[in-house]
């Protein structure tokens, strides 16, 4: 008996829903949209495109929980785009029986079977349907709201000070071994240059996950400039508009992954304003790094027919949400020019402000109910546009209220709005 599939109306409908709501649980939504097509106790989606939080899980903590970035890039690396693979890999420290799929996003799927099945298991669709999912991730995250900004940058801090911390207290001891094993005042040599090897292979691997950290966390600034170049001449393809590209020093410092998405979608809703004057010939856009900030500069050759003030309008969020800046003139005759500036670091938090620790306190869910208190939402109205129960509103609203250390809705939407965190539209 070969297992149920949902009628095509109903697939699409569930598949809809699977899309909508924060990302950072869109693995959670599509378990559940598979777990009748395909029985499983894990799922993992592992994509690089979300420099804060790679991995989008759902199921067994013991395994979603202790997967590792390393498992999951060896995973993929074995995979072919397009690929099915049924048979043992090593996650969560140890070989299981997986099926895993990689789309043409480079997003991978890893689910652990489990629970009852009837018959054969639709893995073609279940690749069909991840196709949509992984193309959906990645829109998200190339349309870099201030949402996922704000929650990326938090979870990359995070990672980043877990990540130091845990290396310096290896560093130490593990230097103080190897100091110790080199001392000649110590016996039994074969026993010191096996504990000396095991020692120093240990402080090497200590500083892989460090690096594999950093490759997951940063881009490049000539990377994300060369992306940015590909992605605005497919939006003038149709245009006969010269663009200049003025590129970044190769050697200018390394971006951190919200600030990178940050900066191409800037530059893409620029451009794609400025292209909408009729008289257009040429657009430059030049980025530059002085190790503190990255520098965004964009001008056009058009006749200034483009609304500055909207236009800084409309790109305001994503660079205020980082700490950043915009700005937009247009001269008549002249065009029109954006110039940005995005931190490459978080502002330092001042001892005992709520509001500069707030994105990073917050969980996802609880960011997007701070962005409706901001603008005076009551919990019935965002348990509507969140599609959750206002009992579950309730329950947000008092952990945030408890976490920023304030007693009303309206200080807590005082404090998010100082923090950073847009009214929710």
């Amino acid at each position: 008996m070969n297992t149920p599939i949902p009628a095509p109306d109903t697939l699409i409908t569930n598949l809809r829903d699977v899309l909508v709501g924060p990302l950072t649980e869109i693995g959670q939504r599509f378990s559940a949209l598979l777990t009748d097509l395909v029985p499983h106790t894990a799922l993992v989606i592992f994509t690089r495109e979300c420099t804060g939080r790679p991995r989008k899980v759902a199921g067994d903590p013991a395994i979603v929980d202790r997967v590792t970035i390393a498992e999951l890039d060896r995973v993929r690396s074995e995979l072919a785009t397009g690929q099915i693979r049924r048979g043992p890999a090593r996650i969560a420290g140890r070989d299981r029986d997986v099926w895993a799929i990689l789309d043409a996003t480079d997003t991978l799927l890893v689910l652990v079977p489990g629970g009852a099945r009837t018959g054969s298991i639709p893995l073609e669709l279940v690749r069909a349907l991840f196709a949509v999912v992984a193309t959906g991730i990645q829109l998200q995250v190339r349309n870099a709201s201030p949402a996922y900004l704000a929650e990326s940058r938090a979870a990359s801090s995070e990672r980043a000070r877990t990540v130091a911390e845990l290396t310096e207290a290896h560093a130490i001891t593990l230097e103080s071994i190897l100091a110790t094993l080199r001392s000649r005042d110590l016996d039994d040599t074969r026993a010191r240059i096996t504990a000396r090897e095991t020692a120093t292979n240990a402080l090497i691997g200590l500083r892989s996950a460090v690096d594999r950290h950093r490759e997951l966390a940063e881009e490049a600034v000539t990377t994300a400039f060369a992306r940015l170049h590909g992605e605005l001449r497919g939006l003038l393809r149709h245009r006969e508009v010269v663009l200049e590209m003025v590129a970044p020093p190769v050697d200018g410092r390394a971006l951190p992954g919200e600030v990178a998405h940050a900066a191409r979608a800037l530059a893409r809703g620029a451009v794609l304003a400025m292209s909408a004057q009729a008289n257009l010939g040429r657009v430059r856009v030049a980025w530059n790094c002085d190790g503190t900030d990255l520098l965004i500069d964009i001008r056009d050759d058009g006749d200034g027919e483009a609304d500055a003030a909207d236009l800084a309008r409309q790109l305001r969020d994503r660079a205020e949400t980082l700490g950043g800046t915009v700005e937009a003139e247009s001269t008549p005759g002249w065009g029109c020019r954006v110039a940005a500036r995005l931190p490459l670091d978080m502002p330092a938090p001042v001892a005992g402000s709520p509001a500069l620790e707030a994105l990073a306190v917050l969980a996802p869910r609880e960011v997007e109910v701070l962005e409706h208190l901001v603008v005076g939402r009551r919990n019935r109205v965002i348990a509507e546009r969140l599609g959750v129960s206002e009992s579950t509103v309730k329950f947000h609203v008092a952990s945030v209220l408890r976490k920023l250390g304030v007693s009303t809705r309206g200080e807590a939407a005082a404090l998010g709005a100082e923090a950073g965190i847009k009214a929710a539209g």
